[in-house]
């Protein structure tokens, strides 16, 4: 899999070639997005931190998963930590996936 590969589209060229700010504009109009539809309007505490944070962890995750053909180590590097960091994040998660599985 290619790995600058991506589902969204940037103006004007390769994303590969964008620049950060770019990248940056098109997560806070993604994250602007999500904020919309997760907002509580009612007077209990707002979780929306905390859920945007496991949404974004959880991605990762899944295309670090994706990435490695599912083997925990290479994933974990990958992204930067510990293999039992990331098994613990991935209970956490609830993310579930055995070699040979797609997360």
């Amino acid at each position: 899999m290619n790995p600058m590969k991506s589902s969204f589209e940037v103006p004007g060229g390769d994303v590969s070639a964008a620049p950060v700010s770019t990248l940056e504009n098109v997560i806070e109009k993604t994250l602007e997005d999500l904020s919309t539809v997760l907002c509580c309007s009612g007077s209990a505490k707002s979780r929306l931190y905390e859920d945007i944070l496991c949404m974004v962890e959880r991605s990762l995750f899944k295309i670090a998963l994706r990435r490695s053909n599912n083997v925990k180590s290479t994933a974990a590097a990958y992204l930067g930590i510990n293999r039992n960091t990331f098994q613990k994040k991935m209970d956490k998660l609830g993310i579930q996936c055995e070699k040979g599985e797609a997360p």
